[in-house]
């Protein structure tokens, strides 16, 4: 037991979905997994589409599904072949009535794969698929899940959102596997989450004893995001990353900032992503006439979103809900100055190096807008503690460090 937890672990990182370049949970595979090599463990990630771009020396196994939400072919039909695999019938059945199978149909996928690899692991991390494949490989070997927040949380936020009754009901359809997840969060022994907030508000929705949480903050890839000096930054440029259009992130409110702002200074607002072609967003923009003030840059490569960084007076975080806050310690990397939602945890990432204002509140975010183009000295003052609080909290080496103290803390109980 002891040469168990004093030598290099063996880990089987888990991830259904896991692209870094839209969302969360693809940056935090991508990062942890090079983090826990670095750290002189053994990493092996098992993932579903798509593919999460790893560093070459990070084995991973793809699990092959029917990949029903790839745009360059989305919602095919699968052939009759396909659909003799009752895994794929469950999830062609699924995404065809609405709802979203993948962390469900990935358990099932990712417990085919390990059924005779066991041996090689020491422990299995879930990156949140939360599934009934995981509940069953948790009877067999030690295994932590990761939930980065309450997907409760985007539910209840999403359902508020739309007026017609049958909108709501495609949101708690979409949302159904929550109940999944709920029932297989209970039965694990350990799960790490990326804050103190994440984790009341995760122990409070999902019933789990606060005990048997391990709070690991996220680290930021500092050799990604970082200040570009022979870049200058452009007064009233104002950058918000929203990969995601959906209204948890609160870009609806923002936009409700900026046409308050318009008539008073001149201001440019550079979103990193793109909307829903005739979405909310887009006819809100329209509606508010502001279109000629906002620019979407679509998928962008690394460079260039910190060289779109570089050139922000300022970064907003609109969001009304973060279980940690990526964008957020991002955009302080590049020592941007920062005003942020106190939604979620955001206040634990942003601390007292940048504007806190409350979610859902377009009023408030114009006031702290107007008030950093007008304060320069504030602004360059943000940006430096901003960054300095990166470097002294926030780092991937300290992350994978305190997740692998959870892995050997849930071997010791396992045995």
């Amino acid at each position: 037991m002891t040469s168990l937890l004093d030598r290099p672990l063996n880990i089987c990182l888990l991830s259904y979905r896991s692209n870094p370049h839209c969302g969360g949970q693809g940056v935090y595979v991508k990062n942890l997994s090079r983090a826990l090599k670095d750290l002189g463990q053994h990493v092996e990630v098992v993932s579903g589409p798509p593919d999460p771009m790893l560093d070459p020396d990070i084995p991973i196994h793809r699990l092959a599904c029917l990949d029903l939400y790839n745009p360059e072919n989305l919602f095919r039909i699968p052939s009759l072949r396909e659909l003799s695999d009752p895994v794929n019938l469950m999830e062609w059945m699924g995404v065809s009535t609405m709802g979203f199978p993948e962390p469900f149909t990935f358990g099932f996928r990712a417990q085919r794969f390990l059924r005779k690899r066991m041996q090689r692991f020491d422990i299995v991390h879930d990156n949140q698929s939360l599934s009934y494949g995981i509940w069953s490989l948790s009877k067999k070997i030690p295994t932590v899940a990761t939930i980065h927040h309450p997907i409760t949380v985007d539910r209840d936020i999403a359902v508020r959102s739309v007026r017609p009754f049958w909108k709501k009901l495609k949101h708690l359809r979409w949302f159904s596997f929550i109940g999944m997840q709920k029932r297989v969060s209970r039965t694990l022994g350990r799960i790490i989450t990326v804050s103190e907030c994440a984790r009341e508000d995760i122990a409070r929705e999902f019933r789990i004893p606060r005990e048997r949480f391990s709070v690991v903050p996220n680290g930021i890839n500092t050799d990604l995001f970082y200040p570009i000096a022979d870049i200058q930054r452009e007064p009233g440029r104002i950058i918000v990353t929203n990969s995601s259009d959906v209204p948890l992130k609160g870009l609806f409110y923002l936009l409700h900032a900026v046409a308050e702002i318009i008539n008073k200074r001149a201001i440019r607002l550079v979103v990193v992503g793109a909307p829903k072609k005739n979405g909310g967003i887009t006819r809100l923009i329209r509606r508010l006439g502001i279109g000629d003030r906002i620019t979407f840059t679509g998928r962008i490569s690394d460079a260039e979103f910190v060289r779109q960084y570089a050139r922000a007076a300022m970064a907003v975080v609109s969001s009304v809900y973060e279980g940690f806050g990526l964008p957020a310690g991002e955009a302080m990397a590049c020592g941007v100055p920062v005003i942020s939602t106190t939604g979620g945890a955001l206040p634990e990432v942003v601390g007292d190096a940048g504007i806190l204002v409350p979610p859902k509140n377009h009023r408030a975010l114009a006031r702290a807008i107007i008030d950093l183009l007008d304060h320069p000295e504030q602004a360059n003052d943000l940006g430096r503690r901003g960054y300095q609080r990166v470097q002294q909290h926030f780092t991937w080496r300290r992350a994978a460090e305190k997740t692998v103290a959870a892995y050997r803390k849930t071997i010791l109980d396992y045995r």
